[in-house]
């Protein structure tokens, strides 16, 4: 799987462009960490990689078709999409809200391997005691884990999380994330998401985006390239000490130099 991204931009109206002439390729497999400060575009870059949004220039190419080209179905066959909210399997039950996830494999009804695959799955998410709880009476925690859960049950080719450890805590973010490094490996998957934590960016992931305002790709490449004091001083307008440890930048933030 390549998904070329050329000279993209988007903007929500005339007044306020949020993606200005991206140039990106990411290939599989691999986990692919997106960081940046808030309001870049970070959201919005994902959206136009899995359709939900057109670009005003530029495109997005998946297998070497425009992603625009491509039938809603068919697409969600080959990218799978875990969205920072889930309002829609409110009032579910869990196992049912994770099921969804395969409604692009499935026929008419659930089969014993639809069934085998979820539970698999809630398994691997340590969540198969909430099966029957209704979605609307989980944490917020909990909501994240099922969420993720759904996205997994697609199996497709690639996976965009949009901060998929927001509203975990410290245990279940780092299981979480090196859970998605293991699975890009082994599915030889293209594991694409979006994180507010440098340094957990850069012990698991393969490559590193780093977006800036405004819309713009600052840096890509292997954490040890492109996480530096100077990349963290442009983009996040702070200073800081990036050390080396076991070859990946640890960095421990220090005062803000700019709002």
């Amino acid at each position: 799987m390549v998904i070329e991204i050329n000279k993209l931009s988007f903007n929500y109206s005339q007044d306020v462009q949020v993606l200005h002439e991206i140039s990106l390729n990411l290939e599989s497999p691999g986990l692919v960490c997106i960081v940046g400060p808030n309001g870049v575009g970070k959201s919005t870059l994902i959206k136009c990689i899995n359709g939900l949004l057109k670009p005003g220039e530029g495109s997005v190419r998946i297998d070497g078709k425009d992603a625009q080209r491509y039938k809603k179905k068919e697409l969600s066959m080959k990218i799978g999409y875990v969205p920072p909210e889930t309002k829609d399997l409110f009032s579910l039950p869990v196992i049912d809200a994770i099921m969804l996830g395969r409604h692009n494999l499935q026929g008419w009804r659930n089969t014993d391997k639809d069934i085998e695959k979820v539970y698999g799955i809630m398994r691997l998410l340590n969540i198969e005691d909430l099966a029957m709880r209704s979605f609307n009476r989980l944490s917020s925690g909990q909501h994240q884990r099922v969420a993720l859960a759904r996205g997994l049950a697609q199996e497709t080719e690639v996976l965009l999380l949009d901060e998929p450890t927001a509203n975990l805590d410290v245990k279940h973010q780092i299981y979480v994330t090196e859970m998605l490094r293991a699975i890009s490996k082994e599915k030889r998957m293209l594991v694409v998401m979006i994180s507010h934590d440098l340094n957990t960016a850069a012990k698991y992931s393969d490559n590193i985006v780093v977006m800036t305002a405004p819309g713009r790709i600052h840096s890509f490449g292997a954490p040890g390239t492109v996480i530096t004091r100077e990349t963290v001083r442009d983009v996040y307008g702070i200073d800081c000490e990036v050390s080396k440890r076991k070859g990946v930048p640890h960095v421990v933030p220090g005062s803000v130099i700019s709002i």
